[in-house]
Protein backbone atom coordinates (compact mmCIF):
# COMPACT_ATOMS: atom_id res chain seq x y z
CA UNK A 1 0.00 0.00 0.00
CA UNK A 2 2.78 2.44 0.90
CA UNK A 3 4.34 1.93 -2.52
CA UNK A 4 1.11 2.96 -4.31
CA UNK A 5 0.85 6.08 -2.14
CA UNK A 6 4.46 7.04 -2.88
CA UNK A 7 4.01 6.41 -6.63
CA UNK A 8 0.68 8.25 -6.92
CA UNK A 9 1.06 11.39 -9.01
CA UNK A 10 -1.20 13.40 -11.25
CA UNK A 11 -0.33 12.26 -14.77
CA UNK A 12 -1.47 14.29 -17.77
CA UNK A 13 0.59 12.76 -20.58
CA UNK A 14 0.09 9.23 -21.84
CA UNK A 15 1.69 6.90 -24.34
CA UNK A 16 -0.63 5.97 -27.24
CA UNK A 17 -1.04 2.40 -25.97
CA UNK A 18 -4.19 0.48 -25.20
CA UNK A 19 -5.33 -0.41 -21.73
CA UNK A 20 -6.43 -3.96 -21.10
CA UNK A 21 -9.99 -4.72 -20.14
CA UNK A 22 -8.64 -6.19 -16.89
CA UNK A 23 -6.92 -2.88 -16.04
CA UNK A 24 -10.09 -0.92 -16.73
CA UNK A 25 -12.11 -3.41 -14.69
CA UNK A 26 -9.74 -3.03 -11.75
CA UNK A 27 -10.03 0.77 -11.87
CA UNK A 28 -13.82 0.59 -11.96
CA UNK A 29 -13.83 -1.86 -9.06
CA UNK A 30 -11.54 0.48 -7.09
CA UNK A 31 -14.03 3.31 -7.63
CA UNK A 32 -17.27 1.53 -6.73
CA UNK A 33 -16.79 -2.23 -6.64
CA UNK A 34 -18.34 -4.53 -4.06
CA UNK A 35 -16.02 -5.36 -1.19
CA UNK A 36 -18.41 -7.14 1.15
CA UNK A 37 -21.79 -8.83 1.11
CA UNK A 38 -24.66 -6.35 1.24
CA UNK A 39 -23.38 -4.22 -1.64
CA UNK A 40 -20.74 -2.51 0.50
CA UNK A 41 -18.38 -0.79 -1.87
CA UNK A 42 -14.73 0.15 -2.13
CA UNK A 43 -15.33 3.82 -1.23
CA UNK A 44 -17.09 4.86 1.98
CA UNK A 45 -20.55 6.37 1.64
CA UNK A 46 -22.55 8.36 4.19
CA UNK A 47 -25.32 6.09 5.44
CA UNK A 48 -24.50 3.62 2.64
CA UNK A 49 -26.53 5.80 0.27
CA UNK A 50 -24.05 5.39 -2.62
CA UNK A 51 -24.88 8.43 -4.75
CA UNK A 52 -22.02 7.92 -7.21
CA UNK A 53 -22.17 6.39 -10.66
CA UNK A 54 -19.13 5.63 -12.81
CA UNK A 55 -19.15 5.89 -16.58
CA UNK A 56 -16.36 4.92 -18.92
CA UNK A 57 -15.46 6.74 -22.13
CA UNK A 58 -13.37 4.08 -23.86
CA UNK A 59 -11.24 4.89 -26.86
CA UNK A 60 -8.25 2.57 -26.77
CA UNK A 61 -9.10 -0.45 -24.63
CA UNK A 62 -8.32 -3.97 -25.83
CA UNK A 63 -11.43 -6.09 -26.43
CA UNK A 64 -13.80 -3.15 -25.89
CA UNK A 65 -15.42 -1.14 -28.66
CA UNK A 66 -14.92 2.63 -28.46
CA UNK A 67 -17.91 4.18 -26.75
CA UNK A 68 -19.36 5.12 -23.42
CA UNK A 69 -20.43 2.60 -20.83
CA UNK A 70 -22.02 2.59 -17.38
CA UNK A 71 -20.38 0.48 -14.69
CA UNK A 72 -22.77 -1.93 -12.99
CA UNK A 73 -21.10 -2.74 -9.69
CA UNK A 74 -23.26 -5.75 -8.74
CA UNK A 75 -22.31 -7.64 -11.88
CA UNK A 76 -18.89 -5.97 -12.23
CA UNK A 77 -19.91 -5.31 -15.82
CA UNK A 78 -20.18 -2.53 -18.36
CA UNK A 79 -23.46 -1.59 -20.03
CA UNK A 80 -23.07 0.20 -23.37
CA UNK A 81 -24.52 3.70 -23.59
CA UNK A 82 -23.21 5.33 -26.77
CA UNK A 83 -21.11 4.02 -29.64
CA UNK A 84 -17.97 5.74 -30.85
CA UNK A 85 -14.95 7.38 -29.30
CA UNK A 86 -16.10 10.38 -27.24
CA UNK A 87 -12.71 11.42 -25.85
CA UNK A 88 -12.29 14.47 -28.13
CA UNK A 89 -15.77 15.76 -27.33
CA UNK A 90 -15.22 15.06 -23.65
CA UNK A 91 -11.95 17.01 -23.80
CA UNK A 92 -13.70 19.91 -25.56
CA UNK A 93 -16.26 20.03 -22.76
CA UNK A 94 -13.34 19.94 -20.29
CA UNK A 95 -11.94 23.25 -21.51
CA UNK A 96 -9.83 21.51 -24.17
CA UNK A 97 -7.60 19.71 -21.71
CA UNK A 98 -5.50 17.42 -23.87
CA UNK A 99 -5.09 14.79 -21.15
CA UNK A 100 -8.79 13.92 -21.51
CA UNK A 101 -8.49 13.09 -25.20
CA UNK A 102 -5.01 11.56 -24.92
CA UNK A 103 -5.80 8.96 -22.27
CA UNK A 104 -6.76 5.52 -23.51
CA UNK A 105 -10.02 5.97 -21.61
CA UNK A 106 -11.64 8.32 -19.14
CA UNK A 107 -13.71 7.55 -16.08
CA UNK A 108 -16.51 10.02 -15.46
CA UNK A 109 -17.86 10.07 -11.93
CA UNK A 110 -21.38 11.40 -11.57
CA UNK A 111 -23.72 11.80 -8.63
CA UNK A 112 -27.40 11.48 -7.99
CA UNK A 113 -27.60 13.80 -4.99
CA UNK A 114 -31.11 12.72 -3.99
CA UNK A 115 -29.81 9.35 -2.84
CA UNK A 116 -27.96 11.11 -0.05
CA UNK A 117 -29.95 14.32 0.46
CA UNK A 118 -33.08 12.20 0.89
CA UNK A 119 -31.56 10.91 4.12
CA UNK A 120 -29.46 13.88 5.25
CA UNK A 121 -31.11 16.94 3.70
CA UNK A 122 -28.93 19.53 2.01
CA UNK A 123 -25.99 18.56 4.20
CA UNK A 124 -25.93 15.38 2.12
CA UNK A 125 -24.44 17.35 -0.78
CA UNK A 126 -21.27 17.72 1.30
CA UNK A 127 -21.19 14.00 1.90
CA UNK A 128 -21.47 13.35 -1.83
CA UNK A 129 -18.51 15.63 -2.50
CA UNK A 130 -16.50 13.85 0.17
CA UNK A 131 -17.39 10.52 -1.41
CA UNK A 132 -16.16 11.52 -4.87
CA UNK A 133 -12.84 12.32 -3.19
CA UNK A 134 -12.66 8.84 -1.69
CA UNK A 135 -13.52 7.17 -4.99
CA UNK A 136 -11.04 9.26 -6.98
CA UNK A 137 -8.23 8.55 -4.52
CA UNK A 138 -8.98 4.83 -4.84
CA UNK A 139 -8.69 5.21 -8.63
CA UNK A 140 -5.40 7.10 -8.24
CA UNK A 141 -3.94 4.43 -5.97
CA UNK A 142 -5.15 1.55 -8.14
CA UNK A 143 -3.72 3.25 -11.24
CA UNK A 144 -0.36 3.65 -9.48
CA UNK A 145 -0.40 -0.01 -8.41
CA UNK A 146 -1.05 -1.02 -12.05
CA UNK A 147 1.68 1.24 -13.45
CA UNK A 148 -0.93 3.53 -15.03
CA UNK A 149 -1.42 7.27 -14.81
CA UNK A 150 -4.47 9.40 -14.13
CA UNK A 151 -5.45 12.87 -13.01
CA UNK A 152 -8.60 14.33 -11.47
CA UNK A 153 -10.18 16.87 -13.83
CA UNK A 154 -12.83 19.07 -12.31
CA UNK A 155 -12.78 21.91 -14.85
CA UNK A 156 -15.53 21.24 -17.37
CA UNK A 157 -18.91 22.48 -18.52
CA UNK A 158 -21.42 20.37 -16.59
CA UNK A 159 -24.21 20.89 -19.11
CA UNK A 160 -22.02 19.78 -22.02
CA UNK A 161 -20.96 16.62 -20.19
CA UNK A 162 -24.58 15.88 -19.28
CA UNK A 163 -25.62 16.29 -22.91
CA UNK A 164 -22.67 14.37 -24.36
CA UNK A 165 -23.22 11.36 -22.08
CA UNK A 166 -27.01 11.63 -22.24
CA UNK A 167 -27.32 11.84 -18.45
CA UNK A 168 -30.70 12.20 -16.80
CA UNK A 169 -31.45 15.66 -15.33
CA UNK A 170 -30.84 14.41 -11.78
CA UNK A 171 -27.41 12.91 -12.58
CA UNK A 172 -24.59 15.43 -12.25
CA UNK A 173 -21.00 15.06 -13.48
CA UNK A 174 -18.44 15.67 -10.72
CA UNK A 175 -15.10 14.47 -12.03
CA UNK A 176 -13.33 13.21 -15.14
CA UNK A 177 -10.33 10.94 -14.73
CA UNK A 178 -8.43 10.17 -17.95
CA UNK A 179 -6.30 7.04 -17.68
CA UNK A 180 -3.38 5.82 -19.71
CA UNK A 181 0.13 4.45 -19.68
CA UNK A 182 2.47 7.23 -18.60
CA UNK A 183 5.65 8.20 -20.43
Amino acid sequence: MEEAIVQRRSVREYRPEALTLAEVGQLLWAAQGITRQGDYRSAPSAGATYPLEVLLAAGNVDDLDPGSYRYHFREHALAPLLEGDLRKQLAAAALDQSCVKDGAAALVITAIYERTTGKYGQRGRRYVHMEVGYASENIHLQAAALGLGTVAVGAFHDDRIQELLNLSPNEHPLLIMPVGKPY
